[in-house]
């Protein structure tokens, strides 16, 4: 019993180490996957200056997006963790200036936000997560 203890806990300890480097390896500037991080709207414009990811993904719908999209973004304050995927586990966040939450009055914003979103944005296994101004969940959506 006490052999078996000591094998599960070295495999343990040995995806730990594993993910450590693979971490310290994306950090150092190495990217993998394919660049599907930025909007096809702004990746060009992105070279030449430094927009923000919630510029970037504004500015992605009010060219790319319904009426009733473009109108819901302007609610967007802050988006994180769209510059950097790995088509592993993409996780965005989008944060609005909403408030109420899932169950809120603005949830059907939140879910045109998180539509809006996969229309600008592609992974192999993304979600992203739209909040409101408290950070309480409005909506989310593969992408």
């Amino acid at each position: 019993m006490a052999k078996g203890l000591k094998i599960a806990g070295g495999i343990v300890v040995g995806l730990i180490a594993i993910g450590a480097c693979s971490a310290a390896t994306n950090d150092s500037g190495t990217k993998t996957g394919t660049d599907n991080a930025k909007p096809a709207a702004t990746a060009k414009a992105d070279s030449k200056t430094m927009a923000s990811q919630a510029e970037q993904f504004t500015a992605c719908v009010n060219k790319n997006g319904t009426p009733t999209e473009k109108a819901a973004v302007k609610h967007v304050t802050k988006v994180t963790g769209a510059d950097k995927q790995n088509n592993i586990l993409d996780a965005p966040e989008v944060y609005t200036d909403f408030s109420g939450g899932l169950a809120g009055p603005h949830q059907a914003e939140g879910k045109l936000i998180a539509t809006a979103f996969t229309s600008c944005y592609k992974s192999d296994n993304g979600l992203v997560t739209v909040y409101d101004k408290d950070a309480q969940v409005l909506a989310n959506a593969q992408f």
